[in-house]
C-alpha cells in the first residue's frame, strides 16, 4: 500500500516506514504527524483511488523524528563589464518524519 500526500507544495511517494523531509513544520521532535493531504492512494489490491484533489476518509500518520537544514544553494548574480557581483546562500529549514501508516475509511 502506498500514497502520494501533499506537504508544502510539495508532493510524495510514501509507504510505512518511509522516511522524508518537509518543509519545517511547527511540531517537536518525537511529536505524532497526521496529514489528510492525500493525493492518491493504491491498496494491496492494486487498486488505485485518486482524490479531486483530495481522498476523502485517508489519513496519513507519522512521527516527526528531528529538525534540520538542507544543503546550501548558492546565488550568484552578475552584470557583465559593470563590476556587479552579489554571492548569497540559502538553507532550507526541513523536518524529518518516519511515516507509519496509511489509514483508510
Amino acid at each position: 500500500m502506498y500514497a502520494i500526500i501533499e506537504s508544502g507544495n510539495h508532493q510524495f511517494k510514501v509507504q510505512p516506514q518511509t522516511v522524508i523531509q518537509v518543509d519545517r513544520l511547527g511540531l517537536e521532535a518525537g511529536a505524532p504527524y497526521e496529514t489528510d493531504h492525500v493525493l492518491l492512494v493504491e491498496d494491496d489490491a492494486q487498486q488505485a483511488t485518486v482524490g479531486t484533489p483530495y481522498v476523502s476518509g485517508v489519513k496519513v500518520k507519522g512521527t516527526v523524528l528531528e529538525h534540520l537544514r538542507g544543503r546550501k544553494v548558492i546565488i550568484f548574480k552578475q552584470k557583465r563589464r559593470k563590476n556587479y557581483r552579489r554571492k548569497k546562500g540559502h538553507r532550507q529549514e526541513l523536518t524529518r518524519v518516519r511515516i507509519d501508516s496509511i489509514e483508510t475509511a
